[in-house]
């Protein structure tokens, strides 16, 4: 288990383990701030991704990573349209 000491209080708690839509996104009335900066995620996703930084000041800005446009593959693993062949029958002999 985790044990902080010493800590009063928080501003906010940024986290970084879900997948949001726009690369962050701010909940709990902004004081928890979710980031994810994996854009296209496991190319299943049409997520951007973002990273933070943090002033001096403690003023939070975001670079955002576009998703890039999904391009047609030219591969099919695993197509559905694959035909396998078939095996030869043998003729009957009457």
């Amino acid at each position: 288990m985790l044990e902080i000491q010493n800590v009063q209080y928080a501003d906010c708690i940024c986290s970084m383990s879900q997948v949001v839509e726009d690369g962050y996104e701010f909940f709990a009335d902004r004081q928890l701030v979710t980031i994810f900066s994996a854009p296209n995620y496991c190319g299943e996703f049409d997520n951007a991704g973002a990273m933070m930084t943090v002033d001096e000041s403690l003023v939070c800005s975001f670079q955002i990573l576009k998703p890039v446009e999904k391009k047609p593959s030219i591969f099919r693993f695993g197509s559905t349209t694959t035909v396998k062949p078939s095996t030869p029958t043998k003729a009957k002999v009457f």
